[in-house]
């Protein structure tokens, strides 16, 4: 019998979607279950880009051009420059999902063996497109204790060597919610200037800041164009995450015509999602004003419901729409299939993301959990409930 490639035996499996399984036979058997485990929000998509699709008229569901739609390009170039970027169309590569956008910019700025830092936790598919790529993640610890703010530059420094070439940032933070403010900006700044590195940056949370924190993007940092290259997407700003539509910006001319290439090797991001996507640019302010309040009320009960749950702690996040927790658990792996398989409070019960799926280091986030607060009040409401009938309950909770 033929074998599977050791690449593939290295690919880690998704700690958002492990315990589906656990989740599926809950249902079965009659129970709810609060899915606090992925970032699907249950806001509504725009309306603008909906009718776009069901008003489509072509006869010839034809290919697109590798770099996407020149309208596309063109009208994102627009959104972005209204938000300080300073680019045209020819600086974007559109892709398939904000996922196809950080792995062709992988693949066109590394190569195997090449060392990237990142600081942890972090959006665990980065593991994934790592090892696809054949290159090595170098994490760097961030703490619960200061909210999971970026590490001291110095600790960046240690891990920096000779095969070092990028770091990558999530800002606001998947998993953790953190918003970099200009500061911690400016430091990564001089630190890829003085190693020459690349700055990858994942903004698919740029929209979702809250109590007035402000956004800055690298595009903000001048003197780092050659070095950033930013990962966009449609599926969170828009509540589109089934598009499957996000895009490369960098002005970075080499990468753009690397990444080309690799493109044009999967032929054409999608064509409905393009139109979709260009409509959605004209959704009106009043739909994103909408929006970050009702997460702001989401976020505040939920943080606010943590805390009062004994032996639990969650900081509260500057942006996205996720917390990661503390529990006052043996191991959140277990907890959290324990709830799936072996709990139910008034035949509900609720699915996690266990936070060591987040850490390289596997040693870390083994009391953690990820939440994402993308249902409704109401429901996190019974959600947190849950939580707290849990833990009185679970076997294995722990006194601290």
């Amino acid at each position: 019998m033929p074998t599977i490639s050791n690449k593939g035996k290295r690919m880690p499996a998704s700690p958002i979607r492990k315990l589906t399984p656990y989740a599926d036979a809950a249902k079965k058997i009659g129970r709810k279950v609060f899915h606090l485990n992925i970032g699907q929000p249950d806001i509504e998509t725009p309306e603008t880009m909906l009718n776009a699709v069901k008003n489509i008229d072509f006869k010839v569901w034809a290919y697109t051009p590798s770099q996407g739609n020149a309208s596309y390009r063109e009208k994102l170039s627009t959104y972005y420059n209204k938000i300080g970027y300073n680019i045209t169309a020819d600086h974007i590569l559109v892709t398939t999902g904000g996922s196809e956008a950080i792995t062709i910019a992988m693949e066109s700025c590394l190569d195997p063996g090449d060392e990237v830092i990142i600081p942890e936790p972090f959006y665990a598919n980065y593991n994934g497109f790592a090892c696809m790529a054949g290159i090595e993640v170098k994490p760097i610890p961030s703490y619960i204790d200061n909210g999971f703010a970026l590490p001291d530059i110095e600790a960046f420094e240690k891990l920096i060597g000779p095969k070092t070439k990028a770091v990558i940032i999530c800002n606001p933070n998947n998993p953790t919610g953190y918003l970099y403010s200009r500061e911690e900006m400016e430091a990564l700044k001089a630190l890829c200037l003085k190693y020459d590195l690349y700055l990858f940056a994942d903004e698919a949370y740029r929209e979702f800041c809250y109590d007035g924190n402000k956004f800055i993007s690298p595009m903000y940092l001048e003197g780092l164009e050659n070095h950033v290259v930013i990962f966009d997407t449609v599926s969170k700003r828009y509540s589109a995450c089934g598009a499957r539509l996000g895009c490369l910006i960098t002005k970075n001319k080499e990468i753009l015509e690397t990444g080309l290439k690799f493109a044009q090797a999967r032929l054409s991001p999608p064509a409905v999602a393009q139109i979709a996507g260009e409509a959605a640019i004209d959704t009106p302010q009043s739909y994103f004003d909408k929006v970050i309040s009702e997460y702001t009320k989401r976020r505040d009960l939920l943080v606010k419901g943590l805390n009062k749950i004994p032996g639990v702690y969650c900081p509260t996040p500057g942006g996205a729409f996720y917390v990661v927790t503390q529990l006052p658990v043996d191991d959140a792996d277990k907890f959290c299939q324990w709830m799936l398989e072996e709990f139910d409070y008034h035949n509900q019960t609720v699915m996690m993301a266990p936070a060591t799926g987040f850490y390289a280091n596997t040693s870390l986030g083994k009391q953690q959990v990820r939440l994402a607060y993308v249902l409704c009040l109401e429901d996190l409401a019974s959600a947190l409930q849950c939580i707290e009938k849990g833990l009185e309950k679970y076997p294995g909770r722990t006194t601290s």
